[in-house]
């Protein structure tokens, strides 16, 4: 049966209108829904055409309200913000709705295959350069997610022959049931979103729905070096598949002295590249790289296409991306390090000699171990946004002192700059969302690198 037809005429509320919502929308309107749409934005703070266009299309907008009656829908669609425990979601739920999201929703409506990558760190870079060894195989390719492309907004057009290379976070994998890729993929999992996920347990437990649904015939990619995703992996019907940095494995992908290497079934060695010939740099990268070889691979992609794109990759925007040189100084933009982990990573990446932006919403993280592991690469940090003073608090505790406050981006590049000596690196690693100044990671990354732009 085309699950496409059992849209029509349906009672639909979809909750969020960004744009997995307005994607979301979108779809349901074109299967011919009972469409209404709610967001916590008022009507004044929604553009005017995206209202003008909803209601011209003949849906209900709710912009700033909720409505009285939550037993009337037959679905409540979630954008990834909207918290499932939310007590209207709960109402609806316990009316009878059935309580999904976007990713959930594409799934049903794509003809396509997925390929779906999760973790806490590494999901874009990972996504992005799948979708390159995908698209330079010959596949007709669409890299969606939580890359930025709303899933659903591919979903329709997609055919049989295609491939959703999908980047997953926690907030969409709390809401699939019937969502199953032929490949799945878990990166790693250190502490994020507690504020929404309140424990470890939960999140991980989120992060393992990737795989809740994939049988025999399909693959897992795991991190061997990681223990929760090795744990998680014990729970997964489908054929696990390790990669490491740091070990040999019987099977998987991993580093052999200085070639990534990927070992088959009945042990023969593909040899993809030496780690020097990959473009990004980093210990992290060079996981994020075996991780993708294991995927394709296991997807059916030729090892010349994998080989080659591997060498050719330049990373992606707002990821340890080299902005400018001035004076000797190197300017990187890491926006999307929004947690501790990330940021450490970029910290690692480049190794020493960095003056340090941080700063921003810090979901109620623990910073401590953030300034512990600075081990001497950091000579000074310049601190930013609301939770500012949450890390020079951990600064204190840790007894490191060369902290400065910026009150925006300006000054804080300006300060960087001051403090900054040639052979230094002023790196942009906030270690925290961007949500208290800035509408996303992307917008925060865009306008550092437009004031670097201009010193």
């Amino acid at each position: 049966m085309d699950t496409r037809n059992c849209y029509k005429d349906k009672k639909i509320m979809v909750v969020g209108l960004g744009k997995s919502g307005i994607a979301a929308a979108d779809a349901m309107l074109e299967l011919g829904a009972d469409v209404t749409i709610q967001d916590a934005k008022s009507e004044a703070d929604t553009p005017k055409e995206l209202v003008e266009g909803f209601r011209n299309r003949g849906a209900e907008l709710y912009l700033g309200s909720m409505p009285e009656d939550m037993s009337r829908f037959d679905m409540l669609i979630l954008s990834p913000g909207v918290n499932p425990e939310a007590d209207f979601v709960v109402k609806a739920m316990e009316a009878g709705a059935e309580i999904t999201g976007e990713l959930e929703t594409a799934f049903r409506l794509a003809k396509g295959s997925f390929v779906a990558i999760t973790g806490t760190n590494g999901k874009t870079t990972t996504t992005t350069l799948v979708g390159e060894i995908f698209k330079n195989s010959g596949r007709n390719t669409y890299v969606v997610g939580n890359i930025g492309v709303a899933v659903v907004s591919k979903a329709l057009e997609s055919k049989e022959d295609d491939w959703m290379i999908t980047e997953t976070s926690s907030f969409q994998l709390q809401t699939v049931r019937c969502f199953n890729p032929v490949v799945s993929a878990i990166l790693n999992i250190t502490p994020d979103h507690l504020n929404r996920h309140h424990t470890m347990e939960n999140y991980a437990k989120a992060k393992a729905n990737i795989f809740i649904n994939q049988q025999e015939d399909g693959y897992c990619i795991i991190n061997a070096d990681d223990s929760l995703c090795t744990e998680l992996a014990r729970e997964c019907k489908a054929k696990v598949i390790p990669f490491s940095s740091t070990k040999e494995l019987e099977q998987g992908a991993f580093l052999m002295k200085d070639e990534l290497v990927l070992r088959c079934e009945d042990g023969s060695l593909i040899h993809l590249c030496r780690k020097n010939e990959l473009k990004i740099i980093g210990k992290h990268n060079i996981e994020n790289a075996l991780a993708a070889a294991a995927i394709c691979y296991y997807a059916g992609i030729a090892p010349e296409d994998i080989r080659d794109t591997l060498r050719s990759f330049g990373g992606v925007e707002h990821r340890i991306e080299l902005c400018g040189e001035k004076n000797g100084v190197k300017f990187y933009n890491d926006s999307k390090g929004t947690n501790v982990d990330a940021a450490l990573t970029a910290l690692r990446a480049i190794e020493k000699n960095i003056v340090l932006i941080a700063g921003g919403d810090g979901k109620s993280q623990d910073f401590k171990p953030f300034v512990d592991n600075f081990n001497g690469s950091v000579k000074h940090m310049v601190l930013i946004g609301r939770d500012g003073p949450v890390i020079a608090k951990a600064c204190d505790e840790a007894g490191f002192s060369a902290y400065s406050y910026g009150k925006d981006m300006e000054e804080c590049v300006a300060k960087a700059v001051s403090v900054a000596e040639p052979g230094d690196t002023v790196l942009l690693s906030p270690a925290c969302a961007s949500w208290d100044m800035y509408k996303n990671f992307e917008q925060r990354g865009d306008h550092f690198k437009d004031i670097v732009s201009k010193l």
